[in-house]
């Protein structure tokens, strides 16, 4: 009669009790931390390619005077993707990208998690994709008359999306990957 030999199922045990513990995770916790840090990453991508304005424009007072003002550093176009309204993007006092992130509300719709990222800035659509305009006519902000019947966008928002979207399996990987790794490490 053959023998079989000794086995000892204590490696096999602990990994069994590892895993049960990993089931008992809470996926929508782990999903929602994966949706704040895209919005973040969005944010500081998106926040970098918004251009700010910078120059002189005139104002005809009611008087009829014209006064001439400079913008020194513009920027509430940039500062509106961390503001809630345009008021507080003309102010200044805005959280980074990654506080603003982390403040916005998180919406389950079957299995996909949803951040909604938005300028309240209300010119941005029109520097996101473009806007016509009347050839002839006369700027004072830019001193001359406009000449192209439609201004290009910058497309600042969706080029930022579809940059994230290149990198999202592996900022998931890593993200995954840290996760198993504190579980059968740690104990979780």
């Amino acid at each position: 009669m053959p023998r079989w030999g000794n086995c000892d199922f204590k490696q096999l045990e602990k990994l069994a009790q590892k895993l049960e513990k990993m089931s008992k995770f809470d996926v929508q916790k782990f999903c929602e931390e994966v949706a704040r840090e895209l919005a973040a990453r969005l944010l500081a991508k998106v926040i970098k390619r918004t251009p700010v304005g910078e120059g002189t424009f005139e104002v005809l007072t009611k008087d009829g005077v014209q006064k001439r003002y400079k913008i020194k550093s513009g920027g509430t176009l940039r500062r509106g993707w961390t503001a809630n309204t345009q008021a507080e993007a003309e102010s200044g006092k805005v959280p980074n990208a990654k506080e603003y992130a982390n403040s916005l509300k998180i919406f389950k719709m079957g299995n996909s998690y949803i951040i909604i990222v938005k300028n309240p800035v209300e010119y941005a659509s029109y520097v996101e994709f473009g806007h016509r305009q009347e050839p002839g006519r006369f700027v004072p902000a830019l001193g001359k008359r406009l000449k192209n019947p439609w201004v290009t966008g910058k497309f600042m928002l969706t080029i930022s999306e579809k940059e994230l979207e290149s990198q999202l399996p592996k900022i998931i990987e890593r993200k995954l990957t840290k996760f198993m790794e504190e579980c059968f490490n740690n104990g979780y």
